[in-house]
């Protein structure tokens, strides 16, 4: 998780709080949008992904009043004080380092397989 929280603090100029949380609400959406198979192989990569995810959980009265799916997850970046071109940085990062992961065709496999993300790919 340290190495991505770097890159993201450093690449995507945020800080590494908000870095940390927007790694588990984006490995989050993947988990119940994306391929699984896939989605997991990236989590098992990233050192306390599993606990990131956990966390992101938290505060999600609002979340769950406006239902699921790419909508939510950048209504919950933004709240967090990221705007739609940081959101496309964060996500170009994360692909890249999914890239870096587990390889280009499994990333493919999370991009094409999960609803409305392609756009940031």
């Amino acid at each position: 998780m340290d190495e991505l929280i770097g890159r993201l603090a450093t690449n995507a100029s945020m800080d590494s709080a908000v870095a940390e949380k927007t790694v588990g609400i984006i490995l989050g959406f993947l988990r119940s949008e994306g391929p699984s198979d896939s989605v997991q192989a990236l989590i098992d990569q990233i050192p306390g992904a599993e606990a990131a995810i956990e966390a992101s959980k938290s505060g999600g009265g609002l979340s769950r009043l406006m239902g699921g799916g790419l909508m939510a997850v950048g209504t919950r970046l933004m709240g967090l004080g990221l705007g739609m071109s940081e959101i496309q940085n964060v996500a170009r990062e994360l692909f890249r380092f999914g890239r870096d992961k587990i390889g280009a065709d499994r990333m493919g496999k999370i991009i094409a397989g999960t609803p409305g993300l392609g756009q940031f790919a």
